[in-house]
């Protein structure tokens, strides 16, 4: 599933940059053969956040690397206002795919594919409900029940938080999930180690309102830490990597666990690092471009939900903490994911996917 880390890919982020900016409209210049173009626009977070827009172009360049046939080249949003331009640009160059990632573009998504409806797109963490635009959602709830479960069993302190970016499904899942994993290892344990940073009854929390913006991560962390908090999952794209390197630095005052792709492969702080609430988004957009470039007629309905059963989203390694989990919470979670996914455990979250 990480059959690379992001750095690795990272020296392929560099030399597409260029492409990205400016995308070359010339697919496959002089050798008579017309490539098929798989074109994406990353969200305001960049190419490089170490989450899911990295995670996203990770698919796309390992949809290439299994078909020969297979183009590639992104466009970076600066801003919001970007992703109808950015879009518009790739259905002008004619791209055969066009990917939008994330859930902010998904109006922008949904305008430009009802006006170019032979235009086949995708999107991730979010479903338009358009038909030719392929919805690829994550039901992270389920895998961040088990981290919600895992941090309440690891923490010395009793308090646990976590936060968001912005208040939108794709990350309000994470923090429903987390809360709920927190209140169940209390049910089943008779403790009561608590959840700050989200309320899941009144959908209100701490934000950054950003998905970048490094310092203003550290700042909505350091306020849970200074509450008590020792263990912090930011659901923040690069904006997270504030509290991570914060938490390395701290020297094991407290601790975090990463989102989206597996904080020990795309960040340097794996150190402060327990575990990532994995989303595997490199393997459905690469499944979604092989399929299209084979001439398979992508379904807008139902689409693709990742689940724990299909492992489309699952809990990483410990890798440093491997040791320090002890034995008995490691099966309690492989007990919780088999539960899971056989529904005798039931997670639920306003901001799950929906066919």
């Amino acid at each position: 599933m990480r059959i690379a880390s992001i750095f690795a890919v990272g020296g392929l982020l560099l030399t597409a940059a260029a492409c990205g900016e400016a995308p070359d409209n010339d697919n496959n210049a002089g050798s008579g053969a017309k490539k098929y173009t798989a074109c994406m626009v990353t969200d305001v977070g960049g190419i490089d956040d170490k989450s899911f827009n990295a995670s996203a172009w990770k698919g796309l360049e390992e949809a290439k690397a299994a078909n020969s046939n297979i183009d590639t080249k992104f466009v970076a949003s600066k801003a919001e206002a970007d992703y109808e331009p950015n879009l518009t640009q790739f259905v002008n160059q004619k791209c055969d795919f066009i990917l939008a990632v994330g859930g902010l573009m998904e109006n922008a998504t949904k305008k430009i594919a009802a006006a170019n409806p032979n235009q086949q797109f995708g999107i991730v963490d979010s479903n338009p409900r358009v038909d030719n635009i392929y919805p690829m959602q994550f039901d992270t709830a389920q895998a961040a029940f088990q981290a919600g479960y895992l941090a309440a069993g690891m923490s010395k302190s009793g308090k646990v938080g976590t936060y968001g970016a912005v208040p939108i499904p794709p990350v309000t899942i994470f923090m429903d999930g987390f809360v709920d994993g927190v209140k169940y290892y209390n049910t089943t344990k008779g403790k009561n180690v608590q959840a700050l940073g989200w309320n899941k009854e009144t959908q209100k929390g701490s934000f950054t309102n950003d998905f970048a913006k490094q310092d203003e991560g550290k700042k909505v962390s350091d306020a849970l830490v200074a509450q008590g908090a020792d263990i912090v999952m930011p659901v923040a794209g690069g904006s997270g990597l504030g509290t991570t390197a914060a938490a390395k630095a701290s020297g094991g005052k407290y601790n975090t666990i990463w989102v989206d792709v597996d904080g020990c492969e795309s960040t340097p702080d794996c150190a402060a690092i327990i575990t990532t609430v994995v989303k595997n988004i490199p393997e459905a957009v690469k499944e979604a471009v092989l399929k299209a470039a084979g001439g398979e007629k992508l379904q807008a309905n139902p689409g693709f939900v990742g689940t724990l059963a299909n492992s489309g989203v699952s809990i990483a390694p410990f890798h440093d903490f491997d040791s320090k989990v002890p034995a008995e919470l490691k099966a309690e979670l492989d007990k919780i994911k088999a539960d899971i996914a056989a529904g005798t455990i039931t997670v639920t979250s306003k901001a799950q996917p929906t066919k």
